[in-house]
């Protein structure tokens, strides 16, 4: 054996160690990822805030229909309570990778969730799968995330290939309600994420019978979108479908304002279009807009639990539940859940019982039928919802037996 393999070897061996500590009663870590600074700092903060939540509902006893909540602690392993632990990437998916490998050699995690960015995701799941360690993307939507071979890579939410198919199911709805919707204009950052969510919508656009009428790719994080807003508006498409983050979105928007165009309809890929701080800077540009999402707090009249956990969350917050939080939320209850069916901290037992998971959706807070993984680690009865932005606050308004209003269209008519 080799010095290298001498040295990963004992590095691995330490974290075995660590874990079966873990397992022995003493505290379980789980390493979360999320932006804590940078241009999405506000998507971190609001994590903090999930995933506070969900330790308190893992550690504590409610009585509520949710998994992981009634039993204080993991009861296969001796009530031990979790912890988790939260990693600042930035936004980078290298210091997402560099964050990962922390996480698992230092502080001895046992698994890892995250990360709000696609591309983030994508480097540390693979770091995961090098030590056997799963990783669930919690709030990651990009489709290929799930289609590289990982056995260690879950994801319980829809990707974008499912939300898109929601939005364009949407469109479809309007026309057949006498609605003109003829062209549809794709805005998309040149990440994973971007460029993913444009080659589903490009393809879905093709199926549906709906015309491409501007396809405009930009780099993240411009200093300025003055072109890409100019060819937007000469092609004045019936909808824009954006697909970007938060200082993105904000300057999208403005720019829009300084051109004095108001496009007719904006049904987003959220990212940063669920974004509070993009609400907060450019909130009264966005009244009528229409995003997808993975969370209805309108639902909490048929599911209880809904109500509940949102009080917890809003007493942390100041504010509701949304898109992100609520899954980030979401994958600390699976994680334990997984943990107690497992009964062990073992990575290879814990993707195990991830694996396995075959959880009715009233047993969550997300608008699911269920929560059981494909063969590629998908939930694929993760159904997504469309919220539109009326009166300051989200409305439900698709699909319509979920829907607690009709859709305002065209949002700027």
């Amino acid at each position: 054996m080799n010095r290298r393999h001498f040295l990963k070897s004992t590095a691995a061996l330490t974290v075995l160690s660590g874990r079966a500590m873990a397992q022995n009663g003493a505290e379980i870590s789980i390493g979360a990822l999320w932006p804590m600074s940078g241009p999405s700092a506000q998507i971190g903060v609001d994590a903090r805030h999930a995933l506070d939540t969900a330790v308190e509902i893992v550690n504590g006893s409610f009585d509520m229909a949710l998994i992981a909540a009634k039993n204080p602690g993991i009861a296969s392993l001796g009530n031990a309570k979790i912890r988790v632990i939260i990693a600042d990437h930035q936004g980078d998916p290298q210091m997402g990778r560099s964050e990962a490998e922390r996480l698992i050699t230092q502080d001895k995690v046992v698994a890892v969730t995250g990360a709000f960015h696609s591309s983030v995701s994508a480097t540390a799941s693979v770091t995961c799968e090098r030590y056997s360690l799963p990783y669930l993307a919690a709030d990651s939507s990009s489709p290929s995330l799930h289609r590289r071979g990982l056995k260690f890579f879950f994801r319980p939410s829809a990707n974008d290939e499912m939300f898109s198919k929601a939005m364009f199911d949407f469109l479809d709805a309007q026309k057949a309600a006498g609605k003109t919707i003829g062209t549809v204009g794709l805005f998309y950052e040149d990440t994973i994420f971007g460029t993913d969510s444009s080659n589903v919508q490009r393809q879905l656009a093709a199926a549906r019978g709906y015309k491409v009428a501007c396809d405009v790719k930009f780099k993240a994080n411009s200093p300025s979108l003055t072109a890409e807003a100019q060819q937007i508006k000469a092609a004045d498409p019936d909808v824009l479908l954006p697909s970007c983050y938060t200082t993105d979105a904000i300057l999208l928007i403005k720019t829009f304002g300084d051109l004095g165009y108001k496009p007719k309809n904006i049904l987003a890929q959220a990212a940063g279009f669920s974004d509070k701080a993009t609400f907060d800077a450019v909130g009264d540009k966005l009244e009528g807009l229409i995003s997808r999402a993975s969370f209805s707090i309108d639902m909490a009249s048929k599911r209880p639990s809904i109500a509940k956990v949102n009080d917890m969350f809003k007493a942390r917050a100041g504010r509701d539940l949304n898109d992100n939080t609520s899954r980030q939320l979401m994958a600390i209850l699976i994680l334990a859940d997984a943990l107690n069916r497992a009964g062990s901290t073992d990575g290879t037992k814990l993707r195990d019982a991830l694996a396995a998971t075959d959880i009715p959706g009233d047993q969550t807070i997300m608008p699911w039928k269920r929560l059981k993984f494909d063969a590629e680690s998908q939930n694929e009865t993760a159904d997504p919802v469309l919220i539109q932005y009326l009166g300051g606050k989200f409305v439900t308004v698709f699909p319509s037996e979920v829907a607690v209003a009709a859709a305002k269209w065209p949002m700027n008519g």
